[in-house]
This record gives structure tokens, sequence and C-alpha cells, in this order.
């Protein structure tokens, strides 16, 4: 039996070696990019561009399909989230908050993830795999078409755009899972595909290093860094990868990254946990991070209230606080915003993105565990100790 090809694994190059191999030229690899990515086409006789030939070529031997769709919701205030199926028992969300002026998607690179971050649902979850290129890039032609058909839109390049920000900050850690999405987000800024710019185009990652170095050099947008603490000790317990990379290199990346990225600074993610990382020594500590003499890190921050949920044992920062410890900051002319909770009533605001995921890192056990040591030896023990497998 045959293996169909997913023409959303190909990004423009493979395109045009795909179509080299069907016997066809390089402007009907063109041509089907527009047809999959600019009109939202899964058959290939609507593609009446194309001679009816090449049209029979793809039906026997290729097919257009992102994953399936299992559940799709509409929050109160106009967050869309859908889960997707990914096979083997997995599934992913996929976010879309509109706005009045844009409209933001957040895609997942992963089906759960394996950083395990304190205060992210996802990583309870465990990590079953990486997603493929197709199922990246079928995040956005899923969720672009489904909006304008919501509408009554016509799809096609000259139709209203209806996402115009993408940002890497759904299930998983990008930068684990590098090449497919890379290859993704280069689909993602193609003329023939989608067409957004690079500054449009948001990577977030929890500080894996090297390939922040790597990304400048093959993809460089904009960059969004998870940084939620203020020293080593507490990103530690918060973000075990903090141990891998800690923060002096993290920032060094950061510096380095600057000469390539879209925008002339890096956006840091501060999530607000009660009593955890929310004083005002945390805030000048973060201060003295960015602003230090000899490199300073040009910088805005993007304070984020805790959204909760049972496995964590965190709260949420008071309104009052996150004030407070914003003020330091615009104090010391950081440029700081609060991010506005959205899609909380469908667990669709950050942090809680949590999907389907057959576990393969037993994630499960390791949390039973340190609930066992927390029990044992007092509820601050698990904060910074993190009990191996």
């Amino acid at each position: 039996m045959t293996t169909l090809t997913n023409l959303l694994d190909l990004d423009p190059a493979q395109l045009i070696a795909y179509c080299g191999e069907l016997g066809e030229k390089p402007f009907r690899a063109k041509q089907l990019q527009r047809w999959i990515h600019q009109f939202g086409a899964s058959d290939f006789n609507a593609m009446t561009d194309l001679a009816k030939s090449l049209r029979d070529k793809l039906a026997g031997r290729a097919v257009i399909s992102a994953p399936a769709v299992i559940s799709d919701h509409t929050s109160t205030d106009g967050t869309r989230k859908w889960l997707l199926d990914v096979g083997a028992g997995n599934a992913v969300e996929t976010v879309f908050i509109p706005e009045e002026n844009r409209g933001t998607l957040c895609i997942s690179t992963q089906a759960g993830c394996a950083v395990n971050c304190r205060f992210c649902s996802t990583g309870k979850q465990g990590f079953s795999r990486n997603l493929s290129v197709g199922e990246i890039i079928g995040q956005l032609w899923m969720a672009e078409f489904a909006i304008r058909k919501s509408k009554g839109l016509e799809p096609g390049p000259k139709g209203e755009r209806q996402i115009t920000n993408v940002v890497m900050m759904g299930m998983g850690e990008p930068l684990l899972n590098f090449e497919p999405t890379v290859t993704a987000m280069k689909l993602m800024l193609d003329d023939n595909a989608y067409g957004l710019s690079r500054r449009r185009v948001t990577l977030s990652t929890s500080g894996v290093v090297p390939m922040i170095d790597r990304l400048a050099q093959e993809c460089p947008v904009a960059l969004a860094v998870s940084l939620h603490a203020s020293n080593d000790q507490l990103r530690d317990g918060l973000i075990p990868l903090n141990k891998k990379y800690p923060i002096s290199e993290l920032m060094a990346a950061c510096r380095r990254y600057l000469d390539y990225a879209p925008r002339d600074f890096v956006t840091f993610e501060y999530c607000m946990l009660d009593g955890v990382n929310d004083s005002d020594l945390h805030a000048h500590e973060l201060v003295s991070l960015v602003r230090n003499e000899l490199n300073p890190v040009p910088c805005k921050f993007n304070l984020i209230p805790f959204n909760p949920f049972p496995e964590s044992g965190l709260t949420r920062s008071s309104n009052i606080r996150i004030k407070a410890f914003a003020q330091v900051l615009i104090d010391a002319g950081i440029v700081t915003t609060i991010r506005k909770t959205r899609g909380d009533d469908i667990d669709a605001a950050c942090g809680q993105l949590a999907g389907e995921v057959q576990d393969r890192t037993r994630v499960q056990e390791r949390m039973q565990k340190m609930t066992e040591y927390q029990n044992k030896y007092g509820k601050n023990f698990g904060r910074i100790v993190e009990v191996s497998a």
C-alpha cells in the first residue's frame, strides 16, 4: 500500500522537490502552496488552475490533512479553544484570542511537555512525543479557515486574514522540537502561504540556551522567555531546566539573539505566584538582572496572573501585589504590562492547556513521590527539591 504524503508537512523547498519527483515544474509548487495555505483547500479537484494530470497524480499519492477536531469551545470573552486529535490517544490544544485590532493564535508544538514547570498544567500531564510539521502548521490552517467559515468569509489571499499573530506558547517546549517548529514557522512567514512578518510570530521558550542560538541563525522571530524567577535558587524550583541552563547563561543567550531578532527587545514572561516570586525584593532583583551595567538586556516584562489548577499547590498573587510589583519595574524604566486573563472559563488561559497525553515520563508517579515527601518533611520541601524518578 502506498503511503500518502501529507503536503502540510512540506516547506516551500520540499514542495518544489516533491513536484519535481512528479515530473512537474517549480511553479506548480507555488500554486499548490497557495491553494493549501491561502485557500484552505484539501480537495485536489478544487485546484482548478492545476492540470488534470497533476491533480490525478496528487489524488493517488498525497493528502492535505490537519489534526482532527475533537472539541471546539468558545469563552464568554470570545476566546476559542480547540482540542485536536494527534493519534495514539494524544490530543493537543490550540487557542485563538480575538482582540479589536488583531487575532492571536496560540499553537502547541508537543503532545505534553517534559520541562515540567511547576505552575503549568501541561507539564503535569507528562510528555508523549513531538508534533510533526503538519500537526503544527495544521493548527494554523485549521483555525484560520474555521474562523473564516464561522464568519461567512471567503477563503483566498485577498480575504481578510483572521489570524494576524501566532505565538508558539501552547503545549510543549518549542525549542525541544526544533526542526518541525522552525519549518512550520517558515511556512507562516512565506508570502505564498500565510505571509506573516517575523515581528508577528513569537516563540516562547523556558530557556534552552543552545537552541536559542540556533534559532537566531535559522529563523529569528520575536522571542519570549519564560523567566518567572529573579534568582537561580528560586528558578530551579519552578523550572527544572534552569539547573542545566542557569539564569546567567540564559541572559547571555538573549543578548546574542538580539543581534538577529526582528525586535530590539526580548519579552520576559513572569507568572505571579503568591508568596513565591512576587515580593518587592524579587522585583528589584529583576531590575538588577536586566539592567546590569556591563551586560544589560533590552527587554519588556509581561506579568501573568497565575491561572490555578489543583495539582500545582500554588495561588495567584493579589491584584494589589501584582500592581506594586509592576511599579518597581516601571520606576526603573522597564516597559511592563500585566496580561489580561482570557478564556479561563474554558481552561484556555496561560498555563492551563493540558490536552490528553499518553505520558512516557512517569510524571504522575514522580508527583506522588513529591507529595509523600511534602507530607513527611513539610509543604515547603517540594519548592526547592526535585524528586528523581
